[in-house]
């Protein structure tokens, strides 16, 4: 995996690079759709490629181990294989359920032991076997086994978390390094930054990661609930510390304006539930702002979804067509509001990545803030 800084923004931190991976090379910055169990809501790999002009999916480690389970993943020949995804992939290793499945674990020294949100059947997680599990799912990109602590959160509590995530680091990367992939490609493993809200414990941990010298790394533990101005404080504090030829993730982020601020800030990969979550409740996002489908206002809106955007989801339908879905819950209502707000948040990126690249990027980030997050 090679790392290819491209261009900067002169008025703020803004980066457009190009990552290159067995599976392709993703312009950044770059949006990931969630696909936690193999498969992004509502929307077919196709669409994916079509409409939507994803480069990268996520999968997520826990999800994928318990269904459809190792035995099945690895006779498929990996996650690529039996999905049908060929681009790249990346995994969340499950320390993200570590923080949302807190009344069915229990946390160790030398691991994470699971109820099984499907049968309830116990299971323990542990740096290796976490490694392990994503050698055999396959993704390009997989992330060390952390823990994200919620917030608010007690300076004490998250300094021994912190501590602990970073003993996990290093039996995470001893057990990367002794082991090979599965199916003949490359995989890289990226460490994750975490410490809460905390300056000096956030300083500490991006200092750590960095020094581990991997080909990426990612900032954990945000948009657990923090105001967004305890965000961009903490992403910019890790930025100007993770190294510059490396790229940088935030993890679960987040709303377009959050994105936005973000890449101001140094970040090139994002990934969030919110596009399909919300689509799927009648929320869309467009270029002109927060359209809820479902208001009676649009019942006779006979204009596309979006046609300042690509792709059949938003420019061959209409409001009105869509709104009609939704009041009737038809199955293809969510289906199209998917794709539709999934295209968005690609078109998003990529439009931040033209103006990094002209140079225009932050009178653009601050026009565009207002505009998206308007409510219409």
């Amino acid at each position: 995996m090679t790392f290819d800084l491209l261009a900067r923004d002169p008025a703020t931190k803004a980066r457009a690079g190009l990552l290159h991976t067995a599976h392709g090379a993703i312009e950044t910055p770059i949006f990931m759709p969630v696909g936690t169990a193999g498969t992004v809501k509502a929307v077919s790999q196709q669409v994916l490629r079509t409409d939507v002009q994803a480069q990268i999916i996520l999968g997520n480690t826990y999800h994928l181990y318990l269904r459809p389970g190792l035995e099945v993943l690895q006779a498929a020949g990996g996650l690529h294989r039996f999905n049908g995804w060929d681009g790249p992939i990346l995994t969340d290793s499950g320390g993200y359920q570590v923080f949302s499945l807190s009344n069915t674990r229990k946390i160790k020294e030398e691991g994470v032991t699971f109820r099984s949100h499907v049968d309830g059947s116990k299971h323990l997680f542990t740096p290796e076997g976490v490694m392990d599990i994503q050698r055999v799912i396959g993704a390009d990109i997989i992330m060390a086994f952390d823990e994200c602590t919620p917030w608010p959160c007690e300076y004490d509590y998250a300094r021994r978390s912190l501590d602990l995530t970073h003993r996990w680091l290093q039996r995470c990367i001893q057990r990367f390094d002794a082991t090979e992939g599965l199916y003949g490609f490359e995989q890289n493993l990226f460490p994750i930054v975490q410490g809460s809200t905390f300056k000096d414990l956030r300083v500490q941990s991006a200092e750590f990661v960095a020094a581990q010298g991997r080909a990426g790394n990612a900032i954990g533990g945000l948009s657990v609930g923090e105001p967004a101005e305890l965000m961009y404080e903490m992403t910019e504090l890790v930025c100007d510390i993770l190294p510059a030829d490396k790229p940088r993730y935030l993890m679960g982020v987040g709303t377009p304006a959050n994105i936005l601020e973000n890449i101001a800030l140094g970040v090139d990969m994002f990934d969030c539930v919110m596009p399909t979550r919300n689509a799927r409740n009648g929320m869309l996002f467009t270029t002109q702002g927060i359209v809820n489908i479902t208001n009676k206002k649009w019942a006779t809106d006979f204009t596309p979804i979006d046609p300042s955007l690509p792709g059949v989801a938003s420019t061959f339908y209409s409001r009105a067509y869509l709104r009609h879905l939704f009041q009737c819950k038809e199955l293809l209502g969510p289906q199209i509001a998917s794709a539709h707000n999934l295209a968005f948040y690609l078109w998003l990126v990529r439009e931040a990545r033209t103006q990094i690249v002209a140079g225009t990027f932050g009178p653009w980030k601050d026009r565009m803030v207002q505009q998206v997050m308007t409510r219409l």
